[in-house]
């Protein structure tokens, strides 16, 4: 099990960026979170989470031990998986999530788009006497990449967590009308809300 890579930057969008250790580059799924706090062309520490399927092996980083951990115990809960895990800490922050937990506020975790009622209660069930504050969770700053346009990132970033083009092209049009100024982050989760 890989602990963690440290290395560049070499390549950065919303869904994964890949991490370049002594000629080699490590393709990294990923939060927003974990986008945010990350920069092109910088060297970096990612925590990774090594998931091994049949048909492939699959890297899951974050910028903070903290987010890992509630990673780790996401994937716990039955009908929650890695990726489903991932959707979850892009649309709330670890501290949204924790309290949520901890609070009880299925409203909150049904907010995240593919959690229904009966997921939202299994994950507060499983996690709420697992969940632990023992470090502070780290509230990163949002920061949009000016290299590329917000459409075409937050388009990358939703079909890559699996969601229609098309659906998702009508709703990245209809968000950014409503709010033109928006960053990349905020037009990705408020377009989770619509898709």
């Amino acid at each position: 099990m890989y602990e963690y890579v440290k290395g560049l930057v070499a390549e950065l969008n919303p869904a994964y960026a890949v991490i370049e250790v002594n000629g080699i580059g490590y393709f990294v799924n990923i939060s927003l979170t974990s986008y945010s706090a990350l920069r092109q062309d910088e060297q970096t520490q990612i925590f990774l989470h090594q998931v091994v399927r049949e048909d492939a092996h699959l890297l899951f980083g974050f910028t903070t031990k903290i987010e890992r951990e509630l990673f780790r115990q996401l994937i716990t809960v039955n009908g929650v998986g890695p990726n489903t895990a991932r959707l979850i800490l892009s649309s709330l922050t670890p501290q949204e999530l924790t309290n949520a937990i901890l609070s009880e506020n299925l409203v909150k975790l049904k907010s995240v788009k593919g959690i229904g009622a009966k997921t939202a209660q299994r994950i507060i069930l499983d996690l709420k006497d697992k969940i632990n504050l023992s470090g502070e969770i780290e509230n990163a700053e949002i920061f949009a990449d000016s290299n590329n346009t917000i459409k075409k990132d937050a388009l990358l970033t939703l079909t890559t967590l699996g969601f229609a083009k098309a659906a998702v092209e009508k709703v990245l049009d209809k968000v950014l009308k409503e709010k033109p100024d928006a960053s990349l982050e905020t037009v990705i989760k408020l377009s989770l809300n619509y898709l």
